[in-house]
């Protein structure tokens, strides 16, 4: 089954004003269905106690005024709240110096049939499904899409976005304290729709650009026997033609990025908590995981995906 997924416990203070939306107009609603409930019940009990029918009325405008007016009142003041947080999300943060107005985007999401591409800023290097962020500051993310409409959604932090072919979209993205925020697509886009999720880590500042300063450094040359035998298999076999591996020949970007696939928390789009075992089966047979998946089954022998998997965990 897919990770939990915590709709309703706001991490940022985006998602805490919708949240709070969301609690007003529940209120306002619960009050609505109070009243009519109650005026339902009293029809009942009353005209249950009455022998004779009551007064007939035809019409009354001055009630007629009332019943419009009241409606109408609710509806502009749930507008005017929606309309305010609406411009609050989409509004450019106040920062000094104002950074030319934060002109490009500091991450590029792309989605892909079934996983999410993440690069940093201008940076060559690309993860898989993992975003890192700082907490206490609003990220601008930059949405693309690969193949299909896709919809980007970390429900504890930001609102739902379309991830479109051919337009770019985009999204602030915030977390008010350090943790580890679930976040999926939300919108059908094939048969391993379920398992296209990702996760943001929000870290403190200091822990972030310790986590940048190694994130996007070049993987490191193998030197145990299986490893330098898994590093002559990627790169003769067909895995090369997919993957990039930062600091080597490897430059495809069919599939995600392997340079520190060994510290992922997950493989697949979370179909698999990532471990040395969880990655043999992958290599295996990805097909068996997640069918339909781009990968496919390239009937290796368990000595050559051990060996793989040697390589892989050796360059992180």
């Amino acid at each position: 089954m897919p990770p939990s997924f915590p709709v309703l416990q706001p991490e940022s203070p985006e998602a805490q004003a919708m949240y709070d939306l969301l609690l007003s107009v529940l209120g306002i609603s619960a009050i609505i269905f109070a009243i009519v409930t109650g005026l339902i019940w009293r029809a009942i009990v009353v005209g249950r106690k009455r022998v004779d029918l009551p007064e007939q009325e035809f019409g009354s405008e001055r009630k007629e005024i009332f019943w419009m007016i009241g409606p109408t009142i609710i509806v502009l003041w749930i507008f005017a709240i929606s309309a305010k947080l609406i411009l609050t999300m989409n509004a450019i943060p106040q920062v000094d110096p104002p950074a030319d107005q934060i002109a490009d985007a500091e991450l590029h999401v792309t989605g892909h049939q079934w996983w999410w591409e993440i690069r940093y800023g201008d940076s060559k290097w690309m993860a898989a499904n993992e975003i890192h962020i700082p907490t206490g500051k609003k990220i601008r993310v930059k949405l693309t899409s690969a193949d299909v409409i896709h919809c980007f959604w970390v429900p504890q932090l930001a609102r739902k976005i379309d991830v479109i072919p051919g337009r770019e979209n985009y999204i602030w993205l915030e977390a008010a304290k350090p943790g580890v925020y679930q976040g999926r697509c939300a919108e059908f886009c094939g048969n391993q729709h379920a398992w296209m999720n990702f996760q943001v880590f929000a870290l403190d500042p200091a822990d972030y650009s310790q986590w940048l300063a190694g994130a996007g450094t070049a993987a490191t040359k193998p030197t145990a026997t299986d490893a330098v035998a898994g590093e002559k298999i990627f790169f003769t076999q067909t895995c090369v033609n997919c993957h990039t591996i930062q600091g080597t020949a490897a430059v495809a970007t069919i599939g995600p990025d392997l340079t520190h696939v060994a510290s992922r928390d997950t493989l697949g789009g979370g179909a698999i908590k990532n471990s040395p075992d969880n990655l043999h089966r992958w290599l295996k047979n990805p097909q068996a995981i997640k069918p339909g998946c781009k990968m496919p089954d390239f009937k290796l022998t368990d000595e050559h995906v051990q060996q793989l998997v040697a390589y892989l965990e050796s360059i992180n």
